[in-house]
């Protein structure tokens, strides 16, 4: 049965109209990259691929990077921004790059 939920309790729920949709993502870099060239493609990433496109993401990793991607502000991720992600990861030879189907960021379990 459905509560009759007001608008205000909605939004701080995070449900029904307010909900939002991100996607999980992991990727590997090579084998004996180096520190340097790590934080250089990361930051690049967040600076090319994720800032431009109105996404934050919120993730860490080593040689194995695993992580969300959702918007900065209220709202819903897209496939398209699923592919700009994946596309740009894939372009600069990281490997094993894995995103999810989008998924309520708030509510769905999230599986890397």
């Amino acid at each position: 049965m459905m509560a009759n939920r007001s608008r205000r309790l909605k939004k701080k729920l995070h449900i029904e109209e307010f909900k939002e949709l991100g996607f999980t993502l992991s990727w590997s870099f090579s084998e004996g990259t180096d520190a340097a060239t790590l934080d250089n493609v990361v930051d690049q990433f967040i600076r090319e691929a994720v800032v431009p496109n109105g996404l934050a993401y919120e993730g860490s990793g080593y040689l194995n990077w695993q992580g969300l991607v959702c918007t900065q502000k209220l709202g819903n991720c897209t496939e398209e921004h699923r592919k700009i992600v994946t596309d740009w990861l894939n372009n600069h030879g990281l490997k094993d790059v894995k995103a999810s189907q989008l998924v309520d960021i708030w509510w769905d379990e999230l599986v890397f």
